[in-house]
């Protein structure tokens, strides 16, 4: 494709309804801590099918938030994938847990059941599995190894908005679901998060903790005093959303089916044209799944051979990208005694792996121009 434009990975999609929202919401009276926030609240409850949602200013936070109100602390152990953005881990170590990481499966890069089973120990207080790629990981089994152990699982969905798994949508399938609102996520809020879950007492916990730990109930209150009286009962921070950004969030849900269902039209199209291309693997999806397709992501047959099929791909005018390299091997992880060969699989399928551009405002044009690229250079250089 002569003078083609360079194709990232992943972006966002704002149409003129979003910027209309958003600039309502800056000439209202409320910039934060608004009518706006219970709106989207409400939007992304009926999206997820989940009876409560926090929304708050980062997939990070939603993270810290739901790992603080399951109350993970100091002597827990939390127990998740390698093959995740180092959020996942970083949020239990801010709140003295200790993190164990366990392998993967192979074909998909989804957390081993498994090898969950074999991790657990008393001291595990959370499962969280990566919803990577957009397809939810093996929650039935996941949920099955938790009952009666006091163990929770809590499911980084910042992949997953809008998948579902044997018809439930995800956000219903853990006992608490984070998301992400990064631009290159199912839906933007430019930067953003929630929590999705049917425990209300966790939901309480995380609206208070998104606020400094500020309590203004006087039902929940210790010394219920005068209108102006709140009172700071634990500790919590600003992970406020604000309504501007709620604003545009709410915009961007209604379009959840329209950017959905273009993101699995683009996937299934280049399952069928890279199928025969021998040099590559193509994704794996479980039974039962209908995945939200945040990624797609190609594996190389060699790992050596990886570099320069990526740096091809970005000549060519592709911008592709790596997810991840695995949380274990970065060098604050291996401070804390982690090593190469704790994670075999997971270590493999990071090595060998590119994620090609995918998301909704790619035209037919540009889905073509990729699978050509593709096997154009698979063939010259792998």
């Amino acid at each position: 494709m002569a003078g083609a434009p360079f194709l990232p990975y992943g972006r966002q999609d704002v149409d003129d309804a979003d910027v209309l929202a958003v600039a309502e919401a800056l000439r209202s009276d409320w910039l934060t801590t608004g009518p706006r926030v219970d709106e989207f609240e409400r939007a992304l409850a009926a999206a997820c099918g989940a009876p409560h949602v926090v929304v708050v200013n980062s997939g990070t936070a939603a993270l810290h938030a739901a790992y603080e109100a399951a109350g993970l602390g100091p002597g827990d152990e939390v127990l998740t994938s390698p093959l995740t953005f180092a959020a996942t881990a970083n949020a239990a170590l801010h709140l003295g847990a200790k993190v164990r990481f366990v392998d993967v499966d192979a074909r998909s890069g989804l957390i081993d059941p498994g090898q969950v089973s074999a991790a657990l120990t008393p001291s595990t207080k959370l499962v969280v599995p990566i919803d990577y790629t957009g397809q939810p990981a093996d929650y039935p089994a996941l949920m099955r190894l938790a009952a009666g152990t006091g163990t929770f699982v809590i499911a980084d969905g910042a992949h997953s908005l809008g998948a579902t798994l044997d018809g439930a949508p995800a956000g219903t399938l853990a006992h608490a679901t984070t998301f992400s609102f990064h631009p290159v996520k199912p839906v933007t809020t430019g930067e953003g998060g929630a929590i999705a879950t049917a425990n209300a007492e966790w939901d309480h916990r995380m609206r208070s903790f998104r606020c400094h730990g500020m309590e203004r109930d006087p039902l929940r209150q210790r010394d219920p005093g005068d209108p102006w009286h709140y009172e700071i009962q634990a500790l919590g921070l600003n992970y406020r959303l604000p309504d501007v950004l709620c604003a545009l969030g709410t915009s961007q849900l209604r379009r959840l089916p329209q950017f959905i269902a273009r993101r699995r039209a683009i996937a299934a199209r280049y399952l069928t044209a890279l199928a025969d291309v021998a040099q590559l693997e193509l994704p794996h999806v479980r039974p039962g799944v209908e995945s939200g397709w945040h990624l797609f992501v190609v594996k190389v047959h060699e790992a050596g051979r990886r570099r320069a099929f990526f740096d091809a791909l970005r000549q060519a005018g592709l911008g592709v990208q790596v997810h991840y390299e695995p949380v274990h091997l970065q060098p604050y992880y291996r401070d804390l005694g982690h090593r190469p060969g704790e994670c075999p699989l997971a270590e493999d399928f990071a090595a060998r792996c590119v994620s090609l551009p995918l998301y909704p405002a790619l035209s037919d044009s540009e889905v073509e121009h990729v699978i050509d690229t593709v096997r154009r250079v698979a063939e010259a250089v792998l």
